[in-house]
């Protein structure tokens, strides 16, 4: 009886020794497939990486602005709300920016692919600061430094030219601007290259509206990492 134990023990172990065999190839096989792009998948961002990343940027209140997510995306417009579908975007972990304005490309379903998002430069400059020591597919919330630079009075008469009737807009609508170097209407005919921006009437008196145009929250989803 001993004996016969002894042979099963040993046949049960070479079964777990060739199951774990088995194993050790499959993982070995998906390794090589990845290429050098297993490294980049456990590794944490370092200053001068590029990185690739998804991401959604939402007003003060969490309402989603811009995003990559395409579920995301047919939500909002199947209730109903406007929301743009933004490219990807690429940038050098911890390396700022001068530039005041970056532009993102953003589709929506009335105009296609034929306008831009602008992107800021201190949001530009907080994302890639952030990121640093993610890994691959990790997710977070960047919260933007904004202070009350970002408000702007637009009195009766710019409204105006906007079309749109001081006596008509409430506090919380939100308010479509063009950003360039400053903000400018988006009716603007000056031949300066602007961008879009979504703004919020935080004020409102009988001459004249504040818009808030800061958005202060931007979710990220780290997409891939190159190494520098």
């Amino acid at each position: 009886m001993g004996e016969k134990k002894q042979k099963e023990t040993t046949k049960n172990f070479y079964k777990i020794l060739a199951i774990l065999g088995c194993v050790l190839f499959v993982v070995l096989m998906v390794v090589s497939s990845m290429g050098s792009n297993w490294v980049n998948y456990f590794s944490a961002i370092k200053p001068g990486d590029s990185v690739t990343i998804d991401y959604t940027i939402r007003d003060n209140h969490g309402t989603p602005l811009v995003t990559t997510d395409k579920q995301l995306y047919a939500k909002v417009v199947g209730a109903g709300y406007t929301i743009f579908f933004g490219k990807q975007l690429v940038l050098q972990a911890n390396q700022s920016t001068t530039k005041a304005v970056i532009p993102i490309p953003v589709y929506t379903t009335d105009t296609g692919w034929s306008n831009s998002f602008a992107l800021l430069g201190v949001e530009y400059n907080t994302i890639s600061s952030g990121i640093i020591g993610m890994k691959q597919n990790e997710q977070k919330t960047i919260i933007i430094p904004f202070n009350d630079s970002m408000a702007q009075v637009l009195s009766a008469d710019q409204l105006k030219q906007s079309k749109v009737n001081l006596t008509e807009v409430q506090v919380g609508d939100k308010y479509p601007m063009g950003v360039s170097e400053t903000p400018v209407n988006m009716t603007n005919t000056t031949p300066q290259a602007s961008y879009i921006r979504v703004g919020e009437i935080i004020k409102k008196t009988s001459d004249y509206a504040v818009v808030n145009y800061a958005n202060p929250k931007i979710d990220i989803q780290i997409a891939s990492i190159t190494q520098h």
